[in-house]
């Protein structure tokens, strides 16, 4: 009988509660600011994370998780009895996390020959961040619970993160100028002239989509960019920062439209918001056109 354990990173931005209550096994990042250093969701709440960001300029930095962080889990969970670890990794592009991951698992058979035939080891790039793989990592628990099988799993997943695609709007560009993690972002030209950009996050790329002139039209122009390029009848989620307003005029709109409410609102973490400033609005969808 298998025994499947999916592993992730803290920048899937799942709250404790909920990590706990689905069994997800979290490694998590270890963020710096201020000279003190805290694990991402376990240490400190994302709440208590943008009270610290407010009261500095000093952006949090962040480092890859290590392989042999990765190896000692997969020993763990090998030790546990696990059949089969389903491990998704923050995107590939912004971190060296997923290579990691691979390095350690090619360490960990090496290590413990006697593990070859007895657990197999999934390694899958979400290709982007937060929530994005979040969700579908709880989605895919609850497929586990009802007696999916780990290529089920995999196949899922892998679906939604070659298909789906996050439309976001920081509202201001700050954080990704200093951090410089985000291209989209920090190339992005014309903020001293009141414009802000749609980033649309997508297959390990971000890519400036629009361009919108002043904050009233924050939430049209996105709900527009968003009904264009979404699947119809499919469902989508709202991101936000420390401030969730925007998201609920967003969803609002949406709801107009599409009939449809938000399937989850999700806050962006730590990590995210370190490269990207604790205060934005966005929406995740499933794209048209593609397979």
């Amino acid at each position: 009988m298998s025994r499947i354990m999916i592993l992730t990173d803290s920048c899937c931005d799942l709250p404790l509660e909920t990590i706990n209550e689905l069994g997800i096994k979290v490694l998590p990042f270890t963020l710096t600011v201020n000279g003190q250093s805290f694990r991402e969701i376990f240490d400190k709440s994302t709440q208590e994370v943008y009270e610290i960001m407010s009261q500095t300029d000093e952006i949090p930095k962040h480092a890859m998780i290590n392989p042999l962080t990765f190896e000692e889990t997969y020993k763990e969970l090998y030790d546990q009895g696990y059949t089969d670890i389903i491990s998704v990794s923050i995107n590939s592009q912004g971190s060296g996390t997923y290579n990691n991951s691979i390095t350690a698992k090619n360490d960990f058979f090496e290590n413990n020959p006697d593990a070859k035939g007895k657990i197999r080891i999934f390694n899958l790039d979400s290709k982007c961040y937060t929530v994005f793989y979040g969700y579908p990592i709880m989605e895919a628990v609850k497929k586990i619970r009802k007696g999916a099988e780990a290529e089920e799993i995999v196949a899922y997943l892998e679906d939604w993160f070659n298909v789906c695609g996050i439309y976001a709007v920081p509202y201001n560009l700050k954080y990704a100028r200093k951090s410089g993690r985000i291209s989209a972002a920090a190339a992005f030209a014309g903020e001293l002239l009141g414009l802000k950009p749609i980033i649309l996050f997508a297959d390990g790329k971000t890519e400036t989509v629009e361009k919108i002139r002043g904050e009233k039209n924050i939430v049209p122009r996105l709900v527009e960019c968003v009904e264009k390029n979404m699947t119809p009848q499919t469902p989508y989620l709202l991101i936000h920062g420390q401030d969730a307003t925007l998201a609920k005029e967003v969803e609002k709109e949406l709801i107009k439209r599409t009939g449809r409410k938000a399937e989850m609102y999700g806050s962006i973490g730590a990590a995210v918001a370190s490269n990207i400033g604790p205060d934005l609005v966005a929406v995740l969808v499933r794209r048209k056109n593609k397979k």
